[in-house]
């Protein structure tokens, strides 16, 4: 692949990623870090001005550095995540969804819990 097309790859997973983390700041059932964590690591591989920015950031400079050091989540944001995806679940129980999707109202909670129990051992800052 030409060197070109790949940093053009990496540079638009890095803002497709970023968006959707802007994104899940105000809508409940997107996550932002993931996507933030996401983004810094894009950029990492094709833009580094980008990922300077993202290091330096006010609010999400801290978490990306301890997440590569460490793998490391704050405990606010492990409790931000939780009650985040425990408010969706709950949300999700109390919407219409066609009889294919029935399967969604324990499928979603089973994979939140499982995301919660390793989102909550992973070492805090």
């Amino acid at each position: 692949m030409l060197p070109s097309v790949k940093i053009l790859l990496w540079r638009s997973l890095a803002v497709v990623s970023l968006l959707c983390g802007f994104v899940g700041a105000f809508v409940p059932i997107v996550p932002t870090v993931p996507f933030i964590l996401l983004s810094a690591w894009a950029a990492s591989k094709g833009w580094p001005r980008l990922e300077a920015w993202l290091l330096c950031h006010p609010v999400f400079g801290k978490s990306i550095c301890e997440w590569r050091e460490r793998g490391a989540v704050s405990r606010r944001a492990k409790l931000f995540a939780g009650s985040g995806m425990f408010f969706s679940a709950v949300i999700l129980q109390f919407l219409p969804l066609p009889a294919w999707g029935q399967s969604a109202r324990w499928i979603v909670p089973l994979i939140f819990i499982c995301v919660f129990v390793w989102l909550w051992r992973r070492p805090e800052h």
